[in-house]
């Protein structure tokens, strides 16, 4: 029904925005990586959509990029998998971390997303594989931190940050933006907690 808007940022949060369309409103529900790519408050913005209509409610989802979408439209494809779970997926990773998972059959990775558990993760991945990497325009990239510095405290410090609340892909952004040969699981906690305010 929409196929994106255009309008000036009303409000901006963590999971929804309000764009202001010639004096009507729209809500919509985003991920993270939407939030992140977004400009702030008061500037203008095009947003991909996405209308869910249920018997119960109707909800409007926004995407920064069409490679956003086209991964969301995937994901809502698999068995179990809703719109709210797919834009949650999308705020513990970035679309090219996601079609890299799922090309690559990374559990481990995928099912480290909040609230996506192992046998999920493994339905995404079986239905997916063959045809996520067809996805045009994503650049496909490693998740891994190329950061040289132990993987096991850079994992330990993105797990214990995405516990106390921030979103996965928030957490690997951080660490990756702080870690340094030498720093404990606990320097870089405790700096990127800091740096958050």
């Amino acid at each position: 029904m929409y196929a994106f808007l255009k309008g000036v940022i009303v409000e901006k949060d963590e999971n929804y925005l309000v764009l202001d369309c010639n004096g009507v409103g729209y809500e919509l529900t985003i991920s993270y990586f939407t939030y992140e790519a977004l400009g702030d408050v008061g500037t203008v913005a095009s947003v991909f959509t996405y209308f869910q209509v249920r018997e119960d409610a109707m909800c409007l989802y926004g995407f920064a990029t069409k490679q956003e979408k086209a991964v969301f439209m995937e994901l809502i494809t698999v068995s179990g998998v809703g719109p709210k779970m797919a834009s949650g997926i999308l705020s513990g990773m970035t679309p090219s971390q996601l079609v890299m998972a799922v090309t690559t059959g990374d559990v481990k990775t995928l099912s480290k997303v909040k609230g996506l558990g192992k046998k999920t993760a493994e339905r995404i991945i079986v239905e997916l594989k063959e045809h996520m990497g067809d996805i045009h325009g994503i650049e496909i990239v490693q998740t891994e931190l190329t950061t040289p510095i132990s993987s096991s405290v850079i994992d330990e410090a993105i797990d214990v940050l995405a516990g106390m609340g921030l979103g996965r892909m928030e957490a690997i952004n951080l660490v990756k933006s702080i870690a340094t040969v030498g720093m404990s699981t606990e320097e870089i906690i405790t700096t990127a907690l800091r740096r958050r305010g």
